[in-house]
């Protein structure tokens, strides 16, 4: 079974109304799920269920105190949708109608557009009065019919009803269905639903990143994963010095909230806990998941408070059909503790942030909550989070200073209290050194950019940590500080810098001239990408004037690459056109080439 095959517990979901707008709520157990204008309903009857139905909920029952579900099958859906496509023809808000059509496809001779009569709405009054039921009325509707009923009956009492346009019929039915009908439809949490969730309520808190563009950040960042490897001995590319080079890492600068780390940690397979998890004795359970035949969704599918999920299918490998595992005693001297596990040395994302601590709220919606970190998560021990500080002076960290080692006799006469907290603080130490010291030692595979801070001010101590090869990608709500990088490694300021290295000339005592080295990236390139919903309609195509707006947002990307140290020399052919001779000149041919090849040439430039 897939991740989002079923609804689990103590989970975030999405649960969209018919207004079309997303509700996120937590799904935990014994507890009640209020809707909004919809209604209230336990929680207990969305467990086990499916994600992507559409549920309906149904009027509370004599002696119950809360209301029950149905699942709407979707026979019942596209029942709905083919009666509306019937009912609605194609030339909506008062255009005439187009006529039946001769043989060879066009209108007939007296068919005259202007002669056509329209039907609009430009004589009707439309108010409470055209209304036969009243509001007390609709309210005990309410109280004692379904939806459908309640549409129906509100549909018969209206007088001007007849004297509506077939567009303005479909507005007011769609209104209607939205306000009677008790349905909405169950989401899993995706980063692109959580993206429309928070560009609605907060745009600002992601920098108005959309979903198209941070797909194009992920694309361009060539995240996905990657066996480790250990270069000791490559002299090109780890120096010969035992650095780690590539092996899966990530260097991450994210101000979104943790937008942009959910991203790529979904593409490195890191979002979500594994489907399989191993208790203390070393059995495998599998996650209650429910079988393609387990699910029946009948037509008056009446869910009922207590939710019978299917038993999980016992594993094929437990602890008690093999024998004890030798390696469990020689794995309690290396214990990897919860509160500060060693970090994982492959496959990680290692985030830059500003302040003490990361702000990566927006991964709780994915099961990882760095307050209370669950050790099961990827996240736990392939997320490493170190400050700019901790990055650029190390030693005015305080916790990058060893604490003061204690002899085995001194911890003996220590209470335990005291004790813990001890090791407690060498444990925070050895991952904060760690994490540092691998940080500062580079052979990144990328770099991603999301922040609020001028690029030009952090593209300096960041690309050099990226390997050769490496993908540099940064994200900006507006054009003007990309565009400000782009000039800071164009081709231009790149040969100036040549020509000042080559005359001997330090480049870098000019720092209004070279804030950067511009020889590090290659290929520079600055791109948008924005998805715009249309209407299309005869005479009326144009965007939807719904949509929001805010800032377009951009994308710089370019590769890593390693100037070379000292002088260059090019060798090669002279790849010139040769001198033309006269027909005479069969011996000036040859004392000009000899047999025709071409003269040796050389280039140096140092």
């Amino acid at each position: 079974m897939g991740l989002h095959s079923h609804i689990k517990p103590n989970t975030w979901l999405f649960i969209r109304a018919p207004s079309v707008s997303l509700k996120c709520i937590e799904i935990k157990p014994n507890t009640i799920i209020d809707v909004g204008k919809l209604g209230c309903f336990p929680s207990n009857l969305l467990l086990g269920r499916p994600y992507h139905y559409t549920y309906e909920i149904l009027e509370k029952r004599e002696g119950e105190a809360y209301s029950r579900l149905r699942i709407v099958p979707p026979s019942e859906l596209n029942a709905e949708i083919v009666a509306e496509e019937a009912a609605t023809p194609s030339e909506s808000r008062g255009e005439p109608a187009t006529p039946s059509t001769s043989s060879n496809g066009a209108p007939p001779e007296t068919y005259d557009m202007l002669l056509a009569e329209d039907k609009t709405n430009r004589l009707t009054v439309d108010n409470a009065a055209r209304q036969a039921l009243t509001q007390q009325d609709i309210e005990e509707l309410k109280r004692s019919a379904a939806g459908k009923d309640i549409i129906a009956k509100i549909l018969a009492g209206h007088t001007g009803l007849d004297e509506k346009t077939v567009f303005s019929k479909a507005k007011y039915m769609l209104r209607k269905r939205s306000k009677y009908l008790k349905r909405f439809e169950v989401l899993p949490m995706e980063v692109g639903g959580l993206i429309d969730y928070l560009f609605e309520k907060e745009p600002a808190r992601i920098l108005e990143m959309r979903e198209e563009t941070l797909g194009l950040v992920g694309a361009w960042s060539h995240a996905h994963v990657t066996p480790g490897e250990e270069e000791g001995g490559d002299a090109e590319e780890g120096g010969g010095d035992g650095k780690r080079v590539g092996s899966g890492r990530w260097l991450v600068v994210d101000e979104t909230g943790g937008l942009v780390v959910a991203a790529l940690a979904e593409r490195m397979n890191l979002l979500h806990k594994p489907e399989q998890s191993a208790d203390e004795d070393g059995a495998v359970q599998e996650q209650p998941q429910q079988a393609d035949g387990d699910v029946s969704l009948p037509h008056d599918d009446h869910v009922d408070g207590a939710v019978p999920i299917p038993a999980p299918a016992l594993a094929q490998t437990n602890g008690h059909a093999q024998p004890p595992d030798s390696s469990k005693e020689a794995s309690k001297a290396t214990t990897n503790h919860a509160d500060f596990p060693l970090p994982a040395s492959t496959n990680t994302i290692t985030l830059l942030h500003p302040a003490v601590q990361p702000n990566i709220a927006l991964l709780k919606y994915f099961g990882y909550d760095a307050n209370l970190p669950d050790p099961s998560h990827p996240l736990h021990t392939h997320l490493k989070s170190l400050s700019w500080l901790q990055l650029l002076h190390p030693s005015q960290d305080p916790t990058y200073r060893e604490p003061a080692v204690v002899s085995e006799h001194e911890l003996a006469k220590m209470k335990s209290g005291k004790r813990g907290t001890y090791f407690k603080k060498r444990r925070r130490w050895e991952r904060c050194a760690a994490i540092i010291d691998e940080a500062r030692g580079g052979g990144f595979d990328g770099l991603v950019v999301s922040s609020s801070m001028d690029p030009a001010s952090t593209l300096p101590h960041a690309v050099p940590l990226i390997r050769g090869g490496g993908h540099v990608v940064v994200y900006s709500p507006t054009i003007e500080p990309l565009v400000n990088v782009m000039d800071l490694y164009s081709k231009d300021r790149r040969a100036a810098y040549t020509q000042l290295v080559i005359k001997g000339e330090e480049p870098s005592s000019d720092p209004d001239d070279f804030p950067v080295d511009p020889r590090l990236l290659l290929a520079p390139t600055l791109q948008t990408s924005r998805v715009r919903e249309w209407q299309v309609l005869p005479g009326r195509t144009h965007p939807l004037m719904m949509g929001r707006g805010g800032s377009e947002g951009y994308v710089f990307t370019a590769r890593k690459v390693i100037p070379i140290e000292g002088g260059v020399e090019a060798r090669g052919n002279y790849g010139g056109k040769r001198r033309k001779v006269g027909n005479s000149g069969g011996d000036d041919a040859a004392g000009a080439g000899g047999d025709g090849a071409r003269p040796a040439a050389t280039a140096v430039q140092t």
